[in-house]
């Protein structure tokens, strides 16, 4: 039955991939205690299950699956990425410099202790912190070696018996220590930190996510019945305060035309539009507010403009409400503006740039003489630009493909690498054309979802089962070797990052400690739990680090061990 179920799943391996992810994110949710493993601990874990049905994944699979991912995670927070950089990196650098010392003394030191030869070393750094780069550096180390061909082709088979052994720890515990020790060790939830930074990066605005809404809406429609404002014009009623704008009038049941000369009467019913405050101050020189009335309800649009017209660039937007005529500015409320990405503080002295992009609300008509006027819409669609995605992973593995060799050490960004930097550059050019390159949030979630947790189950059905035959047959020792290589990093770099670096976002230092260590799997626990990209940035700084810092430790060990 067994021989009949391998022979089957070897023409389609693919559907122990998707099992390992429909049963991985089911015993994801399961809680014991505060702690829940997560979608992606959980597909790994089935997945080294699995395994032992002997089935291949094929490696173009997971590179796939993981570019997808680090592109999706670089695009989304690259324009904050880019504006991060200078100065206030230099927390991440020098966590990412300690962390790959730490892991590099903790590898010797546990070398020494149970005389561990070059290559099984080299493999515990491997996988015990989860950069396969250093099997191949620590493999072109030992052959230069000046050793017998078969001790060389023993080292480097030992170098992926240590990788095998430990990288499936090496992925859990980080998870483990990231995504649920760090908030203990904090005090403070992953989540609630993330909300607190991103308020901070808004100014105060609100982000919603997909389906939310505001309890108490900034702009609002209203009905009244007019009784005080009988033979006022229209113009008069919205001059009375700013923000206003009667959008529609029904007389003895019968729709009349708004236009600002129309003189109210008696009993006139009317539909005002405007800020909250602003309208219900007004009401009161109106008339008694209506629950409802038949026909007066209207749809209204949000559009975002990317502004261009020269006319308004380097003005106060309290100069240009003051200074537009009327007729164009009627039914007009600027929601938001963001300037690469960053949300600006709205008020009258906030100075209009070109290329901001103004959230405006209005009805269709009113928002379409706005555009034609300020610049371009920025079209709404549930479409992927696959022309420029497409184009930003090829930069991104052509990247990876470059090689540059250090006294001859070769050092590569590698797929992973390559396909984060382009994310990151392409989402900053995203933000500067905002035109081209669309992904709606719905689409960029299921490629980080699928990627991370598809990569993580190809992992363990690639490596679980060479790792659980190797611990059958050395016992438990190397693995609990790489348990102390694995958690003796995080744990310091933890402690570093608090009392040293002074970081206080338990969002943001997850993040970093994440991608100090190429703690891929991690970071995606991470993200979930903050349910925003906030933790992206320090992780995309600290992550390029290590992929040069840690790729670095190959060659080192063999030398030091």
């Amino acid at each position: 039955m067994i021989e009949w179920l391998q022979n089957e799943l070897k023409h389609s391996p693919e559907i122990l991939l998707f099992l390992s992810l429909a049963i991985g994110f089911w015993i994801g949710q399961f809680q014991f205690g505060k702690f829940q493993f997560g979608g992606v601990a959980g597909s790994l874990l089935v997945a080294v299950v699995l395994s032992l049905l002997g089935v291949p994944i094929d490696n173009g699979v997971k590179a796939i699956l993981f570019a997808l991912f680090i592109y999706a995670v670089g695009f989304e927070s690259g324009p904050q990425f880019f504006k991060s950089l200078g100065p206030q990196s230099i927390k991440e650098i020098l966590l990412a410099v300690f962390m790959a010392v730490t892991g590099l003394i903790t590898v010797l030191v546990m070398a020494k202790l149970f005389n561990l030869d070059k290559g099984l070393a080299a493999g515990l750094a491997a996988g015990g912190m989860t950069q396969s780069a250093i099997i191949g550096t620590a493999g072109d180390a030992i052959s230069r070696l000046d050793l017998p061909l078969a001790e060389i082709q023993r080292l480097q088979a030992n170098v992926a018996i240590g990788y095998a052994v430990t990288y499936i720890f090496g992925s859990l515990g980080a998870i483990i220590i990231c995504a649920n020790i760090l908030p203990k060790f904090m005090g403070r939830e992953i989540r609630d930190d993330a909300l607190k930074a991103q308020s901070e990066r808004l100014k105060g605005a609100f982000e919603l996510a997909p389906g939310q809404e505001l309890a108490v809406p900034e702009i609002v429609g209203r009905i009244y019945k007019v009784k005080y404002a009988s033979g006022k014009t229209i113009a008069e009623i919205e001059a009375m305060g700013s923000s206003v704008t009667i959008e529609r009038l029904k007389r003895n049941n019968q729709f009349v035309d708004v236009s600002a000369e129309q003189i109210l009467q008696d009993d006139d019913v009317i539909l005002i539009v405007g800020r909250r405050a602003n309208v219900v101050a007004v009401s009161e020189k109106i008339g008694p507010e209506l629950q409802s009335s038949q026909g007066m309800e209207m749809v209204m649009d949000t559009t975002d403009v990317i502004l261009i017209n020269s006319k308004y660039i380097n003005r106060t937007l309290g100069d240009v409400k003051a200074n537009t005529p009327p007729y164009l500015k009627h039914g007009i409320f600027v929601l938001s503006i963001k300037r690469n990405d960053e949300v600006q503080v709205l008020n009258d002295d906030t100075v209009l740039r070109q290329g901001d992009v103004v959230t405006v609300y209005g009805t269709k008509n009113d928002l379409q003489r706005l555009v034609k006027e300020a610049g371009k819409a920025i079209e709404t669609s549930l479409k992927t630009d696959w022309v420029f995605h497409g184009a930003g992973l090829v930069v991104g593995l052509l990247i990876g493909l470059f090689v540059i060799r250090i006294g001859g050490v070769p050092l590569t960004l590698g797929a992973g690498g390559g396909a984060l930097l382009s994310g990151l550059l392409f989402g900053w050019l995203r933000s500067r054309n905002q035109v081209r390159g669309n992904m709606p949030l719905a689409a960029s979630q299921l490629l980080k979802d699928l990627g991370l947790a598809g990569f993580v189950a190809a992992v363990g059905l690639q490596s679980g089962l060479q790792a659980i035959q190797t611990i059958k047959d050395s016992g438990l020792s190397l693995f609990m070797i790489g348990v102390v290589v694995t958690i003796v990093p995080l744990i310091l770099a933890m402690l570093f990052a608090r009392y040293v670096l002074r970081y206080d976002n338990v969002a943001v230092m997850a993040g970093a400690i994440s991608g100090a260590r190429s703690a891929n799997p991690a970071f995606g626990a991470v993200l979930d739990k903050a349910g925003n990209s906030i933790p992206t940035v320090p992780f995309a700084i600290t992550y390029a680090l290590a992929n040069v810092f840690l790729t670095l430790l190959g060659p080192l060990i063999v030398g030091l061990a």
